[in-house]
C-alpha cells in the first residue's frame, strides 16, 4: 500500500476556528426533549426536571451553540405556547412529526437547560415564517430580550425571568425552501419575507447576527439559484445563510457512503461561490458566512423499529443507532467542516438527544454514548485554534457516486500554545494506511496521543446492554522524528494524533 502525505507549515492556513463550529440542535421531535434532556422523576432529575446525567454528557461532548425549537417543528410553532406558568399552557398538534406537544418544556426551560450546561454554550433560536411572520418574530425578540418596561418583557418577568435571555444568533425560519415544509415558500417570498423580518429585527438591535434559510440540500432541484434569489433580497441584512446535509448507506454502497464528505466540501464550495457572485454582483465588500446548522449522518430509508401512531407525545422516532462505521463517516464530516473554517462559521449537529443522535437515554434508566459521541467530544476538545492547510498526496479508490477518491480525509488544527492536533481518516476497509507528514517550522518534537475509532467488525454499536462497546483506543508506534510523523492508520479509522 503507497504512503499517503501531507505537509504542514504555519505559513499556510485556512483560518480560525470559530466555536460556534461546535454546535448542536434540540428540536421538539420524538424523544430529544422529553425523556431526552427533560424527564421530571428520572432518578438524576433536578427540581426543574432536567437529567443530570445528560447535561454531564452533554458538557462532556463540548457543546457550544445549540439551535432551538426547529427544525421542521417550527413553522407551525406559537412561541406563546411555550412561556408562563407550565400548567397553563395549552397542547399543541405538531404537524411536523404528526405528534402532540404538551408545552411542558419551553423557551425558559431550554434558556435553563444552557445555563446549567455551562457559559461556554448560547442559544441559537429559530422564528416562524412559515404560519406567522414579521410581527410574531418582533414580538418573540421583545420578550426574550428587552430588560423591562414593555408589555412583553415584563411577562417575562412575570413568569419567572427577571434578565433577558440574551439571544445574539437568530434563524430566519427553517427549510423553507423545502415542499414538506408548513408554509413552504419559492425563493421570491421567502427572500422577501425574510429582509422584512431581518430589517424589522434590527430595528430593535442592530448587533444581532441573522442565519437566512439556504437550500436543504445540495440535491435540491432549486438549489444555488435558491441562494442566489434570497441574498439579492437579504445580501446586506443577514450575516449567514444555512446549509443542511444528511448521509446514509444506500444499497450496501459503502465505498460511497465513506466519501460522504466529498459532497459535504463540495455543497460548501458551491455555496460559498454563490454567495461571492451575489456580493461581487451587488458591489459589496460584505462576505456572507455559512451556518451548517443541520448535518449528520440519518438513516431516512430504514423502517421505524418501534410502533408510532399519529399524535403520539414524545414517540420513539428517528432513533437510529451508530455504528463504528457511521462514526468514521462522521468524523470525516467534522473534518470537511474544519477545512472550510474560513466561511463555516457555525454548525449544528443534528440532534443533541435520542433523535439521530449522539447520546442516548432509556426513560427512567441511563444514559450512554453512541459511536459518533467521541469524535466530537474529541474535535470540541482539541479543533480548536487555526486551521492548516492540508492538501494529501494520497492512494485513492473507486466509488459509485464519487468516482476516485482520497483514501486519506485529513485536516490539523494549530492550538495558542502552538500545539498541533492531526484529525485522519482511513476510508480504506481493509487494508491499513501508511501516513508521513512533513512538519516545517511547527517546533514540535513528540507524539502526545494518538487515538483511533477502529474496530475488527465495523458494524459494531453502543447499546443500552452494552454501553461501551466501541470506544477510541490508543495507537501505538506513532513517532516524531526530525521533523516528520509517521503514523499507519487501521482500516476504516477516525484518527486523532496529538502533537507537542
Amino acid at each position: 500500500m503507497r504512503t499517503a502525505h501531507f505537509t504542514l507549515d504555519p505559513a499556510f492556513t485556512i483560518g480560525d476556528v470559530n466555536p460556534r463550529l461546535f454546535g448542536s440542535f434540540v428540536e421538539h421531535l420524538g424523544r430529544c426533549v422529553y425523556t431526552g434532556i427533560h424527564e421530571p422523576g428520572h432518578p438524576t432529575a433536578d427540581e426543574a426536571g432536567l437529567r443530570q446525567d445528560v447535561l454531564d454528557l452533554v458538557r462532556e461532548l463540548g457543546v457550544t451553540t445549540v439551535r432551538y425549537p426547529g427544525g421542521n417543528f417550527v413553522s407551525a410553532y406559537d412561541w406563546e405556547d411555550s412561556v408562563g406558568p407550565v400548567e397553563d399552557r395549552p397542547r399543541r398538534l405538531d404537524l411536523a412529526w404528526r405528534s402532540t406537544e404538551t408545552n411542558r418544556f419551553g423557551l425558559s426551560e431550554f434558556i435553563a437547560f444552557l445555563k446549567k450546561v455551562g457559559p461556554q454554550t448560547e442559544p441559537m433560536m429559530a422564528v416562524n415564517l412559515g404560519t406567522r411572520g414579521v410581527p410574531e418574530a418582533l414580538a418573540l425578540q421583545e420578550y426574550a430580550n428587552h430588560p423591562s418596561g414593555t408589555a412583553r418583557s415584563d411577562l417575562r418577568v412575570a413568569h419567572g425571568d427577571k434578565d433577558p435571555f440574551g439571544i445574539r444568533l437568530w434563524c430566519l425560519g427553517n427549510e423553507m425552501d423545502g415542499p414538506w415544509q408548513t408554509g413552504h415558500k419559492t425563493a421570491e417570498e421567502y427572500g422577501r419575507l425574510a429582509a422584512e423580518t431581518a430589517r424589522a429585527m434590527r430595528q430593535i438591535d442592530p448587533d444581532l447576527e441573522l442565519v437566512a434559510c439556504g437550500s436543504s440540500g445540495q440535491g435540491m432541484e432549486t438549489f444555488a439559484a435558491w441562494e442566489a434569489t434570497v441574498l439579492e433580497e437579504t445580501y446586506d441584512l443577514v450575516d449567514h445563510i444555512s446549509l443542511h446535509a444528511y448521509y446514509e448507506e444506500n444499497d450496501g454502497d459503502r465505498d460511497s457512503f465513506l466519501a460522504s464528505a466529498v459532497d459535504t466540501e463540495s455543497f460548501i464550495e458551491n455555496v460559498v461561490a454563490t454567495c461571492d457572485h451575489i456580493g461581487a454582483r451587488l458591489k459589496s465588500k460584505k462576505k456572507i458566512n455559512l451556518s451548517f446548522d443541520e448535518w449528520n449522518v440519518w438513516y431516512q430509508s430504514r423502517p421505524n423499529p418501534h410502533p408510532v401512531e399519529d399524535w403520539q407525545e414524545a414517540p420513539r422516532i428517528l432513533e437510529d443507532v451508530y455504528s463504528v462505521t457511521d462514526a468514521v463517516v462522521f468524523g470525516s464530516l467534522l473534518i470537511a467542516l474544519l477545512r472550510h473554517a474560513d466561511r463555516v462559521t457555525v454548525a449544528c449537529l443534528a440532534q443533541l438527544v435520542n433523535v439521530i443522535a449522539p447520546i442516548m437515554t432509556e426513560p427512567g434508566g441511563p444514559a450512554w454514548r453512541q459511536t459518533t459521541f467521541f469524535p466530537f467530544a474529541q474535535t470540541s476538545k482539541y479543533g480548536r485554534g487555526r486551521v492548516l492547510d492540508v492538501r494529501v498526496d494520497s492512494p485513492t479508490y473507486g466509488t459509485r457516486k464519487y468516482g476516485e477518491t482520497d483514501l486519506l480525509h485529513a485536516t490539523a488544527v494549530r492550538a495558542e500554545d502552538g500545539s498541533v492536533t492531526v484529525f485522519a481518516v482511513n476510508r480504506g476497509q481493509s487494508e491499513p494506511l501508511p501516513l508521513e507528514v512533513t512538519l516545517n517550522g511547527m517546533g514540535l518534537t513528540k507524539v502526545i496521543e494518538h487515538s483511533a475509532i477502529a474496530d475488527a467488525d465495523p458494524d459494531a454499536v453502543n447499546t443500552l446492554e452494552d454501553q461501551e462497546r466501541v470506544t477510541p483506543h490508543r495507537v501505538e508506534g506513532t513517532a516524531l522524528q526530525d521533523g516528520t510523523l509517521t503514523a499507519v492508520l487501521e482500516p476504516l479509522s477516525w484518527n486523532v494524533i496529538r502533537l507537542g
